[in-house]
């Protein structure tokens, strides 16, 4: 089923974007992933071409609309297809809501929302041709709001709403769309440096069977939101 597929993943250099490649290749898709900083994306690259030479790493920032029509383009011409978007770029920043800065939040916003707006935006057309699957990564904060949550759960609340929406919008072409939730993932994520402390919770490979699980499913099958939970608190 997923043989000659391309899948592209933004935020894709570590974490669960990683993850999710990870798997993927390992499954034959062919993966695209973007992520803001060369470097980074160049050692990714070469790490993942460990599991397929299938894979490749574009620069590029979620923020700015046209570098994801560039990076669209990109993959177009790399693998002539575009099969599967999934929306993982994001990050968090922490702070009582009268310490939070302007920066800050539209930082926040147009990383972890609009972000997702313009990397649909840029794939739409491609994924009506291949009757494609959008996916989102939101979080367990996008249904649940903490104290010094404002900016991140603002921006998790919305990316739950507008994958919801565009599902709706979406399917009418066959195309599919779900956001995951997940909770507590062992990634880089606010500072934290993976380790054995971080054993209990969500593996970024466990994000990546997640997604190969969800694309191997029935077409007639449509899982559009998912909680996606450690089984055991930490």
């Amino acid at each position: 089923m997923l043989e000659n597929k391309v899948a592209y993943i933004t935020g894709g250099t570590k974490g669960i974007g990683f993850g999710i490649a990870k798997i993927l290749l390992e499954n034959n898709v062919s993966v695209a992933f973007s992520g803001r900083k060369k470097d980074d994306v160049e050692k990714a690259e070469q790490d993942l071409k460990q599991y397929s030479e299938n894979v490749i790493g574009i620069v590029s920032d979620v923020r700015n609309l046209e570098n994801e029509h560039e990076t669209v383009k990109n993959i177009i011409e790399k693998f002539g297809r575009l099969d599967f978007v999934i929306a993982n770029a994001g990050l968090g920043i922490f702070k009582p809501v009268d310490q939070l800065s302007a920066e800050e939040w539209n930082d926040m916003i147009e990383t972890n929302l609009t972000g997702v707006f313009y990397t649909l935006k840029a794939s739409v057309e491609e994924l009506k041709k291949t009757a494609g699957y959008y996916i989102t990564i939101s979080s367990l904060a996008g249904a649940n709001f903490f104290e010094n949550g404002t900016g991140y759960n603002a921006s998790k609340f919305g990316v739950v709403g507008f994958t919801q929406a565009a599902m709706i919008d979406l399917r009418k072409y066959n195309i599919k769309s779900t956001v995951i939730m997940p909770g507590s993932v062992a990634t880089n994520f606010n500072g934290n440096i993976p380790s054995e402390k971080d054993a209990w919770k969500i593996q970024p490979e466990d994000m990546g069977n997640l997604v190969l699980d969800i694309l191997k499913m029935n077409p007639r099958v449509l899982p559009s939101k998912i909680e996606f939970r450690a089984s055991q608190p930490g």
